[in-house]
């Protein structure tokens, strides 16, 4: 078992005639992922990578059955695209896209909170790597071969930080079920608290490593999650200790505005809820093969 896509979940790609489209929708195929067609206004029967190209999002379900779908579309159209996605039945998306004003989001939020629970489609994103279930698919622009199928969970903000916990994870013998980048703009469609509660039900992983950055209150939202609700152990790491207060950072939503939102205010949250908060970038893997009993060698 997995969490939210698998080797069977039909997936298409919104942009996959693009460049960036098609070289991310090559990778996935290599790599085991579905792909079962694409979506490009205007370019309808045609066919990409050997995959049928449809206009509409509707048509992909119609016709090949789509589940789920990876968001290339630049930002200017990113919004509507994801809308099209949710409403044409699509169950998952992820959207990789950076540079969505945020008033577009808040749209497309209130667009999603429309649906009834058992059709609401969820979203991964934007602004984020994508999710990925080694050895079963991936949806994203991660690099697969540096992820060791495994029992622990990967959930971040930062893309980048999430290759690293992989990479060192998988030098000492640690494998990943699936790790999954929430994207760091202020207004995303999943949060840290909502692919914990997935981690926590699914029976193949045990244990989650969760990378955060100053920003935002997400992280103490899900602190407060694992004290109350998690009997898997959480290992985390913030960056952002060095950030000074109220300068912008790297990602959209990596400003600190409120008491709770510096690096070091969310190592202590973190902390007193239980969970081991690794203290370098460089030791995420030992600290997590630290909480897991894995002898790591001198």
């Amino acid at each position: 078992m997995t969490i939210l896509i698998n080797e069977t979940t039909k997936v298409i790609v919104q942009g996959m005639s693009g460049r960036i489209g098609q070289f991310h929708a090559a990778d996935m195929i290599r790599h085991g992922t579905n792909v079962v067609g694409g979506v490009t206004p205007g370019r309808g029967g045609e066919t990409v990578l050997d995959r049928p190209i449809f206009d509409t999002v509707r048509d992909a379900v119609r016709d090949v059955g789509a589940e789920a779908s990876l968001v290339f579309v630049p930002p200017a159209g990113a919004a509507d695209a994801i809308m099209e996605a949710a409403e044409a039945g699509i169950r998952f998306a992820v959207c990789v896209t950076d540079g969505i004003p945020s008033q577009d989001m808040m749209r497309v939020k209130r667009f999603l909170r429309r649906f009834p629970a058992d059709r609401k489609m969820r979203l991964i994103g934007p602004n984020c790597a994508g999710i990925i279930s080694p050895g079963k698919g991936f949806m994203g622009i991660m690099p697969p071969h540096i992820y060791l199928p495994g029992r622990v969970g990967i959930v971040g903000r930062s893309g980048t930080l999430g290759y690293e916990a992989a990479s060192q994870m998988k030098a000492l013998g640690i494998g990943v079920s699936t790790s999954v980048g929430i994207g760091g703009d202020p207004i995303n469609g999943s949060s840290f608290r909502d692919i914990l509660e997935l981690f926590q039900a699914d029976p193949n992983t045990d244990a989650v490593m969760m990378i955060g950055e100053i920003g935002g209150p997400q992280e103490a939202e899900a602190a407060a999650y694992v004290r109350d609700h998690m009997t898997k152990p959480v290992v985390a790491y913030i960056a952002g200790l060095s950030a000074p207060k109220g300068r912008k950072m790297g990602h959209a939503g990596a400003i600190i505005s409120a008491f709770g939102e510096s690096a070091q205010e969310k190592v202590e949250i973190l902390s007193a809820a239980g969970i081991t908060v690794a203290p370098t970038p460089s030791a995420m893997g030992e600290t997590m093969a630290q909480v897991l009993g894995v002898k790591v060698a001198a």
